[in-house]
């Protein structure tokens, strides 16, 4: 005879639950393939490779000259005057810039419209044309007199272009046309804070200066530094044209040595480089106030370690062989 089992009694399960089923086998992840990146990447690699391997062959390039002038004392010298006219002009430039938003965001019809003005005009024309303009004042204002108005009576008189040298006509072009375009940056930056907050303040008796100080400008930093910091990238490529006036920064003075010996192309590709390391330099100080600022908000920017680790992460998992799944799933 056949045993059959009791109605009403269970059967006997497994040890996961399933009457007689075997126990599932272990997931095992594939990562998906992207063979257009890799493709991608060495198309881009081989043709990075191939363009300065043509670039270094190049007879014209003339590396003797380029290590010569690299470090050279005139090199050196306008390369620190650089470094002084963008330092200056980006702090005139957001200090007034911080100035002038105020006064655009201001219910004084007369402030605001005078700022609206200034930056109509600073903003409008080109920084070419401003910085000749500088440059040449003291054929529009020969003489700077400082007086009684209508009447003959005069305390100071200064000679334009000696109280404004080519250097300060430099740093007034770049500080003004900075000035203008920083109070667009910093009213937009403004703008962005909820108006709540200074109406809270407001309420908890602090002033409309220190309410600006303390509670709006912290939070509108996070608009305001990615623009600004591209500002003083650009600042510093703009001194470029203080060569217009001579201004005796590093572009005047390497176009000042290659007049004289004709070696064009080695010397700006000394004035290239120096340029590229002063940007680099100024992009880490950016990097890091955009993370400090945008902390707490999404799309902010990871960190440098964290994209490497998702890089060689990404690398490495391709390689694993489902023995190293199963012991990571405790198999």
């Amino acid at each position: 005879m056949t045993a059959t089992q009791p109605s009403g009694t269970a059967a006997p399960t497994g040890p996961h639950g399933s009457a007689g089923a075997a126990p599932p086998a272990p997931i095992q992840a594939v990562p998906v393939r992207h063979p257009g990146r890799w493709i991608a990447a060495i198309l881009v690699l081989l043709i990075g490779i191939g363009s300065i391997a043509s670039i270094l062959q190049n007879p014209n390039l003339d590396l003797a000259t380029v290590g010569e002038y690299l470090f050279k004392p005139l090199t050196i010298d306008g390369v620190l005057i650089t470094i002084w006219l963008t330092v200056a002009a980006m702090v005139m430039g957001v200090l007034g810039g911080i100035l002038v938003a105020v006064m655009r965001l201001s219910p004084n019809p007369v402030l605001s419209l005078s700022a609206m003005l200034f930056i109509w005009v600073f903003r409008g024309t080109p920084l070419l044309l401003q910085l000749i303009f500088w440059g040449f004042i003291g054929a529009f204002i020969p003489k700077i007199v400082i007086g009684v108005p209508f009447t003959s009576v005069e305390f100071w008189v200064f000679t334009t272009s000696d109280l404004i040298p080519a250097t300060v006509a430099a740093l007034l072009a770049l500080g003004l046309n900075e000035m203008a375009y920083a109070a667009e940056i910093v009213r937009a930056g403004i703008q962005s804070v909820d108006h709540g907050q200074t109406e809270a303040a407001h309420s908890l008796g602090m002033s409309p200066t220190k309410t600006l100080r303390r509670i709006v400008l912290p939070q509108a930093m996070r608009v305001i530094i990615p623009p600004m910091g591209n500002e003083t990238i650009t600042m510093l490529k703009s001194t470029s044209l203080v060569a217009i006036v001579a201004g005796d920064d590093l572009m005047s003075n390497i176009r000042e040595a290659y007049t004289q010996n004709y070696k064009i192309i080695p010397l700006l590709i000394v004035a290239a480089i120096w340029y590229l390391v002063l940007t680099s330099i100024l992009s880490i100080p950016q990097m890091w106030l955009e993370r400090r600022y945008g902390r707490g908000f999404t799309g902010a920017r990871p960190t440098l370690s964290a994209r490497v680790s998702t890089f060689t992460q990404g690398i490495a998992l391709p390689a694993r062989t489902s023995r190293a799944l199963k012991k990571e799933s405790g198999e």
